[in-house]
């Protein structure tokens, strides 16, 4: 399975998380709410949704609603499935939410978990947190260092766009110490105290009161060839 597919398979659990949806909800909530899942389509998306199904970890319905089931008939299409996380799929994803490992690191897998931070326990956010900024920390050294090796050889332009790199990375390294800072003082994003996970707001689909990952810096690095 490929790193973008299962940051789709993460997204898609921790949605459905929060309540069932239809296919057509889940696709608008991974393009408005998290921001890294704006390129994705149907095709991409259904098949997860099938995989998902097949390991357990959803299960298909049919629409709740007497109007929808009434409709679909005399529009001459099948009623809309709704997609329920099971107790497997629950126990899958907070599995994956525990995770800290280097992957938890990367541009969009970090977008991913941090829209789900209002589900993680601190001590896992803290690690994602401090991960992130030393990835980070370490391709903004290697980007001075290819910018002083190169600086003479580029034009103005290049090298207006080697800055900018730098700069939207070092924006989102004092995000990060910001985020750190408030973690270690045992605060969440309101200021008060809290030692557990934000509480969730299933009823406007919010992911806790964090920002969700469209909303976070994302770093613009075309200078950056690090891995």
């Amino acid at each position: 399975m490929s790193r973008r597919s299962g940051i789709l398979e993460f997204a898609v659990l921790g949605l459905l998380r929060e309540a069932p949806m239809h296919g057509y909800e889940l696709r608008k909530r991974l393009n408005t709410s998290l921001g890294v899942f704006r390129a994705f389509s149907y095709g991409t998306l259904y098949p997860c949704l099938k995989t998902l199904v097949a390991n357990g970890w959803l299960i298909e319905e049919p629409g709740n609603t007497t109007e929808e089931a009434l409709a679909a008939p005399l529009a001459g299409r099948r009623a809309k499935i709704v997609y329920r996380l099971t107790a497997e799929g629950k126990e899958h994803f907070e599995q994956l939410l525990a995770q800290t490992g280097p992957d938890a690191y990367e541009d969009e897998t970090f977008a991913a978990r941090f829209a789900f931070f209002g589900q993680t326990s601190r001590d896992v956010r803290m690690r994602v947190l401090e991960g992130r900024r030393s990835r980070l920390e370490e391709r903004l050294e290697k980007m001075r260092a290819s910018l002083a090796r190169t600086r003479e050889r580029l034009d103005d332009y290049t090298l207006e766009l080697q800055r900018h790199g730098m700069e939207s990375v070092e924006r989102e390294v004092r995000w990060l110490n910001e985020l750190i800072e408030s973690e270690r003082a045992g605060r969440d994003l309101k200021g008060s105290a809290a030692g557990e996970p934000a509480q969730q707001d299933t009823t406007s689909g919010a992911t806790g009161d964090l920002p969700r990952s469209g909303d976070a810096p994302r770093p613009d690095t075309p200078g950056d060839t690090a891995t």
